[in-house]
């Protein structure tokens, strides 16, 4: 006969596993979520600091000043929706900030749990313009306001710790916390190689994206020109930014098939 304290304790942590969904905003897609956002946003800004007195912004202030307009124009648009759909408290402890990092060796970006955004001169080729870089920033941010990284965090854990232990690790253990958070964003000397988003969570980055950036002013449908670019242009090895992304056509498509639900949001 099973041991029935076991099979109690395995029932509670399921238990556990199904109180701790959430879900995302905009797609209405359930998510695990075990690791509480108010830790991870501490984590993001220790490091956040860190990588920032390691590396070098950029010294155009043209270029600099692009990343902040259309950031925080962005950004202002998400707070409004959140606001509006009485969702303020998905955002707090978010301090939204847009640098300029100076490597042009690495089209990328990315935006940290709090609202701290980082642009590698590398990726400006490719956006060309205001309405390509539209289309970067809101779709790093979506991955925060989504809370892709506390999903993808909770899936580490589980899968390291299980269930049953989980509650104790994350109760008096925050060194190994910390330890998959570092993980999942690759902090350190090779910030920016972070673990890969899943599929699902870049496509669900791109609809959110397509969203926010119509809701900021900018046209969703420049959208598929810049993929296209990045596409083009990436030779025998991928650009960092895309490559855990879906194919290209495979984005493009979806895309154009969230276009009808992103259109509306627009107004110049």
């Amino acid at each position: 006969m099973k041991n029935p304290v076991k099979i109690l304790i395995a029932l509670l942590g399921t238990v556990a596993l199904v109180n701790s969904c959430s879900t995302v905003p905009l797609t209405g897609r359930k998510q695990l979520s075990l690791v509480s956002e108010s830790e991870i946003i501490s984590m993001s800004l220790t490091n956040y600091s860190t990588f920032l007195k390691e590396n070098r912004l950029s010294t155009n202030q043209a270029n600099a000043a692009l990343v902040q307009e259309v950031g925080k124009n962005i950004s202002a648009a998400v707070n409004k929706y959140f606001s509006d759909n009485n969702m303020s408290s998905r955002l707090e402890g978010y301090q939204w900030e847009f640098n300029l990092v100076n490597d042009d060796a690495t089209p990328n970006a990315w935006c940290m749990p709090g609202g701290k955004v980082v642009v590698y001169t590398g990726i400006l080729p490719y956006t060309k313009d205001k309405d390509g870089l539209a289309v970067v920033l809101s779709h790093e941010i979506a991955h925060a306001v989504a809370r892709h990284g506390s999903e993808r965090m909770s899936q580490q854990m589980i899968t390291q710790f299980g269930s049953i232990a989980l509650g104790e690790v994350l109760k008096s253990k925050p060194e190994q916390t910390q330890t998959v958070f570092n993980t999942v964003y690759g902090l350190g000397a090779q910030y920016g190689v972070m673990l890969p988003f899943s599929r699902e969570h870049e496509l669900e980055a791109d609809k959110m994206g397509l969203i926010f950036m119509a809701m900021a002013g900018y046209d969703p449908r420049t959208a598929v020109a810049f993929w296209e670019r990045m596409a083009s242009n990436t030779g025998q090895k991928p650009p960092e930014f895309m490559s855990t992304h879906p194919s290209d056509a495979t984005r493009i498509q979806r895309i154009q098939e969230a276009m009808p639900t992103a259109l509306p949001y627009f107004k110049k």
